[in-house]
């Protein structure tokens, strides 16, 4: 079974920097792909951004692209979130899952980890 396992978030102002971590076990391919999703109080679970193992390839929702960056070191099999300029609105829970975009697609989560932003 895959199982992941999430952390690093915290309290940081606006326009400050976190980097989330999100460990992986159990893929039995070299293949996979696992995104960052993040509900805030009162709303929806959504994707964040999203890295494919096999080419490298990464994706970003609109709301991030240009601040958030997703990274991986093998040799950990661990996938990073680098959240730059962050902004209050960013506040949230923070998943990693085994799929990315729709969270209904997930079937393992990571414990979340929750960012907070002041204004």
């Amino acid at each position: 079974d895959v199982q992941l396992q999430a952390s690093g978030g915290g309290l940081v102002q606006a326009g400050g920097s976190l980097r989330l971590s999100c460990a992986a076990s159990g893929f039995t391919s070299d293949g996979y792909v696992i995104g960052w999703f993040r509900q805030a109080p009162g709303k929806e679970r959504e994707g964040v951004s999203c890295f494919s193992s096999s080419t490298g390839g990464t994706y970003y929702a609109d709301s991030v692209k240009g601040r958030f960056t997703m990274s991986s070191d093998k040799s950990k099999n661990t996938v990073y979130l680098q959240m730059n300029s962050l902004k209050p609105e960013d506040t949230a829970v923070y998943y990693c899952g085994n799929e990315c975009g729709m969270p209904s697609l997930v079937d393992s989560w990571g414990q979340g980890t929750q960012v907070t932003v002041s204004s």
